[in-house]
């Protein structure tokens, strides 16, 4: 009987995953879930309390690894000597993209349900969130140079928020319309000299 566990959970877990890419969250039938992974609703309930927490189960732990190295690399750039900064700010910010790219696609379906699939869940925020964290940073940047010495364009907080959507929208197209992994890695590298070079340009630096 024991054997029987894991695969039980693992039918619950693979017929959640195509029912939410196929409907997305809100529109999911827990009905189909359970008839897919030839379970009874009770059964499912041994297992997960909701369709939220099903859902949870599949996304949570690869889009908080991926939150946590994002907001990592901010720190490590907000801790840097701060006449270092100007420096390595397309480095740091390059080899953290280049990270995404390859855990995305190592973690692909996972961020095909968050991206495509969340709305009615936490998840549906999570572009926005990074968007925030982006902001922020940008601002602590700018407050650096300014104390450096450096003339910066002053950036209307609007156009700062619309910028960072315009870049994660853009990075995520990849997931959304099921770029090949080497086209992907292509793709942001243009996208991140054009935001590196447009961002310097509207900054005055």
């Amino acid at each position: 009987m024991d054997s029987q566990i894991p695969n039980t959970q693992e039918n619950i877990l693979f017929a959640g995953k195509k029912e939410f890419l196929a409907k997305g969250f809100r529109s999911a039938s827990l009905r189909n879930i359970v008839k897919e992974a030839g379970v009874t609703t009770g059964a499912f309930y041994g297992y997960y309390k909701s369709k939220k927490e099903l859902f949870d189960a599949l996304v949570q732990g690869p889009a908080k690894v991926f939150l946590d190295q994002f907001n990592e690399a901010q720190n490590v750039f907000a801790n840097l000597p701060p006449d270092e900064q100007l420096a390595q700010m397309c480095k740091i910010s390059g080899d953290c993209m280049d990270w995404m790219v390859g855990y995305i696609y190592e973690h692909f379906e996972p961020f095909k349900l968050i991206l495509c699939c969340s709305e009615g869940t936490e998840y549906e925020h999570f572009v926005h969130t990074m968007v925030e964290i982006e902001v922020n940073a940008t601002n602590q940047f700018i407050s650096i140079l300014q104390r450096l010495g450096h003339e910066v364009n002053h950036l209307d907080a609007q156009l700062e928020h619309i910028l960072a959507s315009g870049l994660f929208s853009a990075f995520f197209e990849t997931v959304i319309h099921d770029m090949p992994k080497e086209k992907a890695i292509a793709y942001v590298k243009e996208l991140r000299t054009f935001y590196s070079a447009g961002w310097q340009k509207i900054m005055g630096l």
